[in-house]
């Protein structure tokens, strides 16, 4: 059975608009909305921007922990992957505590969390269960917890789009969050690099984590869970962000998994971002390595050149999400998102197997930021067909989609290892190439046009009736 209760929805905009439980008086209407929404989606892509800080800091710091602790690839393998397995395997949970408590209290609880981890980093050999399990079993349970606080920032940040950005828009929303991937992954290598040549690699990890503590209490003071609730917003703002919505009602209780799992769209979503995430996670674990052993860089050449690949998504990312709302307009919800993730999984993949095979190393880093940068500009199209499908439980299924990408990205960082280790690192970067073709392909099965809002709320009136 499906228990959920039918929400009206915020009433038929601009004629007329209503308050919504929770909310607070709006800001006096004037003839220019305000700005918050922006605002707020300024404070998503600072929020990602963490999320990357404290994720990619280990793969910078991981050389010269590998270095200290004698640490095999494979054994740094299995290191990189404890914090995607606490992270995959809490992505469902994460956007189920969103979608019934509100992704606002979710996220400042977490950001703390996992902010307090990454500091623990630093003192992983020295943790009380090192003297049974061993310093790499140490590091890799700090990196799971880091995880698993990390889970919920994604599929919440979504629900933020969600609520926030107008029906037209969600591609260019969604956009905000990668944006943040890019920005945070283009900073950490030269910033993680020159704290540890300084201070070393221990005080990198207090370094984020206090940033972390810092951006939890702004997080707090600053956001909202919708427009209703922010005491800056107008009126003309709240008309412009709710108009063109549909006035279907809002569902809340119980996620009505079995009717989610039965709709094709959701299956192409989910082993579509599978595949997604197991080339992009290459770029999260192995890449500085990479440049540094197998192409012969610097270490400070390897943190310069390891931004690149961010620096294409910091671009590449928001454009998707304008070529993808584009494309809606103009050939329709369902082929617009498939065109803009065909454009850009295709692109990614070609260039990654060719920069595999250059054996010029600034040409084959470049092809392969590019390749990276695209596979986020087709990201854009996932995110915002969570929206599509579910105004009611975003964040249930953008959990249920991130969880896959990150099991995808869990097998990365370990069979990449084995992949290079067995048959050279032109085979393991092939092996990318071609799971980024099966991301596109899963496309056919997705249409965002199919709301399964609507089937949700039909069944719930013929149980009612």
């Amino acid at each position: 059975m499906c228990a959920v209760h039918i929400h009206s929805t915020e009433s038929k905009l601009p004629s007329s608009l209503k308050t919504l439980p929770g909310s607070r008086p709006l800001a006096l209407s004037s003839s220019r909305p305000t700005w918050v929404r922006w605002q707020i989606m300024a404070l998503l892509t600072a929020l990602s921007m963490l999320t990357y800080l404290d994720r990619l800091n280990l793969s910078i710091a991981g050389r010269n922990i590998q270095r200290d602790y004698a640490f095999s690839n494979q054994t740094m393998g299995w290191i990189f992957s404890a914090f995607i397995l606490g992270y995959a395997l809490f992505q469902i949970p994460g956007g189920l505590l969103g979608d019934r408590y509100g992704s606002h209290r979710i996220l400042t609880l977490t950001i703390v969390c996992w902010s307090v981890l990454t500091a623990m980093t630093a003192i992983a050999p020295r943790l009380p269960w090192t003297a049974w399990l061993g310093v790499s079993w140490s590091f890799a349970i700090v990196r799971f917890l880091i995880g698993v606080g990390e889970a919920a920032s994604l599929p919440n940040a979504n629900k933020i789009v969600s609520n926030w950005i107008g029906h037209g828009h969600r591609g260019k929303g969604s956009s905000f969050t990668l944006i943040g991937i890019g920005a945070g992954g283009a900073l950490t290598p030269p910033l993680i690099s020159w704290v540890m040549q300084r201070w070393g690699w221990r005080s990198s990890f207090y370094l984020c984590g206090l940033i972390g503590l810092l951006f939890a209490l702004i997080w707090h003071l600053r956001v909202t869970n919708r427009p209703e609730e922010h005491s800056r917003v107008n009126r003309a703002e709240l008309e412009l962000i709710r108009s063109g919505q549909h006035s279907s009602p809002r569902l809340a209780g119980k996620v009505p998994w079995r009717m989610m799992l039965s709709s094709p769209s959701v299956w192409g979503l989910t082993l579509g971002y599978f595949c997604q995430g197991y080339p992009i996670y290459f770029f999260h674990t192995w890449f500085f390595i990479y440049l540094v052993r197998v192409r012969g860089f610097t270490v400070t050449q390897g943190g310069w050149w390891g931004s690149a690949p961010y620096l294409a998504i910091a671009l590449l990312a928001p454009l998707g999400g304008w070529f993808s709302d584009l494309a809606v307009t103009k050939i329709g919800k369902r082929r617009g998102r498939q065109v803009a993730v065909w454009v850009g999984m295709g692109s990614s993949a070609a260039l990654i197997w060719i920069a595999s095979h250059s054996t010029n190393a600034h040409q084959a880093v470049v092809l392969l930021a590019l390749g990276g940068g695209l596979n986020l500009f087709a990201a854009t199209s996932f995110w915002a067909s969570c929206i599509d499908l579910t105004e009611s439980y975003t964040a249930s299924l953008s959990g249920l989609m991130n969880a896959a990408g990150n099991f995808g990205g869990w097998l990365s960082p370990i069979l990449t290892a084995y992949i290079a280790t067995r048959f050279g690192w032109n085979r393991a970067l092939d092996c990318a190439a071609i799971v980024t073709v099966a991301s596109g392909l899963f496309w056919i099965m997705v249409n965002a046009e199919s709301s399964l809002d609507k089937r949700f709320t039909d069944k719930a009136l013929r149980q009612a009736t």
